[in-house]
């Protein structure tokens, strides 16, 4: 998992970062892909601090000779859908909006949230009926290490 993690994004921070979540017990959901018995796709979804039935989808990784395939975009559905039916009401994210957009998120959708994250790149996905506005989006303490 860390080599698909590193290839991914260059560096070693986020897999570390999914060690530190898994560690914590902030881990809520990891799913794989798998191309011929390798794993080239991973995805991640952590427990937020705040708000309630609130989750973050990060990181979203996959392998470098894979990207363009479709497999972040299937990781990323199964995940909103495993969500949705876990009973998780919203997941915010940090990414491109031209990328996430096609998923749901908006940035629309997380203006309500305050966060130290909050921009241009932090966007949400409404599961279910939205959670109490103003309630401050706080991540899992692995976050802060990134």
């Amino acid at each position: 998992m860390h080599d698909l993690v590193n290839a991914a994004f260059g560096q070693q921070a986020e897999a570390r970062l999914i060690d530190d979540l898994n560690a914590a017990g902030d881990l809520v959901l990891a799913l794989v892909a798998e191309d011929a018995g390798l794993v080239v796709g991973h995805v991640a979804l952590s427990r937020l601090k705040s708000p309630d039935r609130a989750v973050a989808l990060a990181p979203l990784s996959v392998v470098p000779q894979a990207q363009g395939r479709g497999i972040g975009s299937a990781l990323i559905r199964e995940a909103l859908a495993q969500a949705r039916d876990m009973g998780e009401f919203i997941v915010f994210v940090l990414g491109d909006p031209a990328y996430y957009q096609r998923f749901g998120f908006t940035r629309a959708a997380a203006t309500d949230f305050p966060c130290v994250y909050a921009g241009p790149f932090f966007m949400a996905c409404l599961l279910a009926d939205r959670p109490v506005a103003g309630t401050e989006v706080i991540y899992a303490d692995a976050f802060a290490n990134l």
